[in-house]
């Protein structure tokens, strides 16, 4: 999977093995591996809304990177951890455990290519906490290599109140930020006309409030308690501009990231 349907000087899907092999031995070398989800994302955007955008701001950030970095986007991680979608239809999830070792697998394979660091960018909430578990198991069992992991939506949070126009509650899942990012990318995966969603309500005032404003509580609940469309935020203040602006400035602070993990890997 390309971003945006684009070719991309940086996928490792595109290279032949001695390419890969060849940027791997440099100095500094780092590999991406977007991680996403197939969940269900309302009535108006794609089940592949997560990963369809971890792939394409983790191959923006290595375009960005280039000229600094030899870095490498493997294929997206397509299928994440999402139990609590599953009621509303249209979500392939995987136990925790086997996205965890499917990650493992794909790093410890990806390594032998002899590269010097390893990012994950992740999509999807719900997979957070296995991208913080997969970045101590492989740096442990790959001690030589920096192995580093994140969400790339909280990389927004430094700028989004100078792009965002919902209150706290309405960029969640299929809100103001997702939506605009997909009218900017794929503008053909969404459907504005079928946008049914509402703000996100959680009771604990110390749980999460937001893609961008989240608490220290965590809790459980079956998406369908939040929203009966299965989206939450305010997709009517999304926009085709408002997700140019995201993705420009996501792509620099993620490479930023990419220019940090290969000084510390050299």
């Amino acid at each position: 999977m390309l971003p945006t349907g684009r070719s991309s000087s940086a996928a490792w899907a595109a290279k032949t093995r001695r390419e890969i092999r060849e940027t791997g031995a440099a100095d500094g070398s780092v590999v991406v591996v977007p991680v996403g989800s197939i969940e269900q994302h309302g009535h108006h955007l794609p089940v592949a809304t997560d990963t369809l955008l971890a792939d394409a701001v983790a191959h923006r950030g290595a375009e960005r990177a280039a000229d600094d970095v030899p870095v490498l986007v493997t294929p997206p991680v397509w299928s994440g951890f999402s139990p609590h979608h599953t009621s509303l239809g249209g979500t392939l999830t995987l136990e925790l455990e086997d996205l965890l070792a499917v990650l493992e697998d794909v790093a410890d394979s990806a390594l032998e290519s002899g590269f010097d660091g390893i990012c994950f960018v992740n999509g999807h909430g719900g997979n957070a906490s296995i991208i913080d578990n997969v970045v101590s198991t492989v740096g442990k069992s790959h001690p030589d290599a920096e192995v580093t992991g994140l969400t790339y939506f909280q990389l927004a949070e430094p700028f989004i109140d100078e792009i965002r126009e919902s209150d706290v509650g309405g960029m969640a899942h299929g809100g103001e930020f997702e939506t605009s990012l997909l009218l900017h990318l794929h503008p053909d995966l969404v459907t504005m006309a079928e946008a049914d969603a509402e703000y996100l309500d959680e009771p604990y005032e110390r749980g999460t409030q937001d893609l961008l404003v989240g608490g220290a509580l965590s809790t459980y609940r079956e998406f369908e308690e939040y929203s009966a469309s299965g989206a939450i935020g305010d997709p009517s203040l999304a926009s085709a501009e408002k997700g140019e602006e995201l993705f420009d400035r996501l792509g620099d602070e993620l490479a930023d990231v990419f220019r940090s993990v290969s000084e510390q890997a050299r």
